[in-house]
């Protein structure tokens, strides 16, 4: 299984809306912005016709998407929203939003992270976990970081562990996780 192939992250209070990249700053003088990726799917700024700009205060503007281009590990996208920098400055650290309807389908076993997130998690016994908050990326793998309550549980996404994915059901289960203790080491007492 995996979660993350084709990442687009959910966004808060816009239903319906993943956020694909985060306007940084503006470049140039016809309004154009640099914008960061928050988004690992193949050729996605460069698909965008119409996006959604969602910005922290909570503006909202639907515009059209002139022109995009790669700019280093960032695009330099131009949209009909702006015209100018002074225009573009005031959505700054604002989300580029599309509908989730146009993420692309991915292959089985694989999910989009904005699937995964908010799911119940139980074990095969059928025991609640609690729900799947946040996805994080580890050089072996991605984990889960499943809460309920006070207590959070990471669990790694892996095959072995991961059971099953029912998205429409808003549902994985995953096999018991085993007790693990860590314990400290001994220190040396200086004398």
């Amino acid at each position: 299984m995996s979660p993350a192939a084709g990442q687009d992250k959910a966004v808060d209070g816009h239903e319906g809306l993943v956020a694909v990249g985060r306007i940084v700053k503006p470049f140039g003088v016809e309004g154009a912005v640099r914008v960061e990726s928050l988004s690992d799917v193949p050729g996605r700024f460069e698909g965008l016709s119409e996006v959604t700009l969602s910005a922290p205060g909570g503006r909202v503007q639907k515009t059209r998407v002139r022109q995009v281009r790669r700019l280093g590990e960032d695009y330099l996208v131009s949209l009909d929203a702006f015209s100018s920098p002074e225009e573009a400055r005031l959505w700054r650290d604002a989300l580029i939003q599309i509908p989730e309807a146009s993420a692309p389908p991915l292959p089985d076993g694989q999910f989009y992270e904005f699937a995964l997130l908010g799911l119940a998690v139980q074990t095969e016994s059928g025991a609640s976990l609690g729900t799947i908050e946040d996805i994080l990326e580890t050089p072996a793998n991605h984990v889960f970081v499943v809460r309920d309550g006070e207590t959070e549980r990471l669990v790694p996404a892996l095959k072995r562990v991961v059971v099953s994915v029912d998205v429409q059901n808003r549902l994985m289960t995953v096999r018991q996780p085993e007790e693990v203790v860590v314990e400290q080491p001994e220190r040396a007492h200086a004398v």
